[in-house]
């Protein structure tokens, strides 16, 4: 049965236009909230941005959360509270298993050993890939466009393809560190 049939039919022209603007146009609190209670991320202040896709189990964000724009998350995936998800993030929890007799990898998927842990105080910026079976720690940051394909520690700054740690956050004053940076670099 198709998500329409189920929830009473065929939407009107006017039903259809609203409902596209909801899903496109509506990143503000109160929408991206609504969303998120929707999609039955019920935590306090839960919010999930236009576009984003998300296929994980209820209440599996944690409070103050946010899912950008456009991002998908799909699996066995826990999320922290005060996470900070960017723009077109993708955050999978789970493989597809190669099946010899088959030669193709089936639609199996590889549970166990898929589960993403994503800790309170994450920060994942714009594009960031996370591949299934990574632990990323407490109020680590991610930048543009990394690829995460192994634990990150906490409070670590990671960046690249794959992600590698290039500094570090300071839990005392905040302050970033960066590992091998030019002291003269302007």
């Amino acid at each position: 049965m198709s998500v329409q049939q189920e929830h009473g039919g065929e939407l009107s022209a006017e039903e259809f236009r609203k409902f596209t603007l909801y899903c496109n146009q509506s990143n503000n609190y109160h929408d991206d909230t609504k969303r998120a209670q929707i999609l039955g991320q019920t935590g306090e202040d839960v919010r999930i941005a236009p576009g984003a896709i998300v296929r994980i189990r209820e209440n599996q964000i944690g409070k103050k959360s946010y899912i950008g724009l456009y991002s998908y998350v799909n699996g066995d995936i826990e999320i922290g509270e005060n996470v900070l998800i960017g723009p077109t993030a993708n955050i999978v929890g789970s493989n597809h298993v190669y099946n010899p007799q088959d030669d193709f990898f089936s639609s199996r998927s590889d549970d166990a050993a898929g589960k993403v842990v994503i800790e309170d105080g994450v920060w994942l910026t714009g594009g960031v890939t996370v591949t299934p079976g990574c632990r990323i720690g407490r109020c680590a940051l991610i930048c543009a466009n990394s690829v995460v394909t192994s634990d990150i520690p906490a409070y670590a700054i990671a960046a690249g393809t794959p992600a590698k740690v290039i500094g570090n956050i300071d839990p005392q004053t905040g302050k970033y560190h960066w590992f091998h940076k030019e002291d003269n670099d302007a």
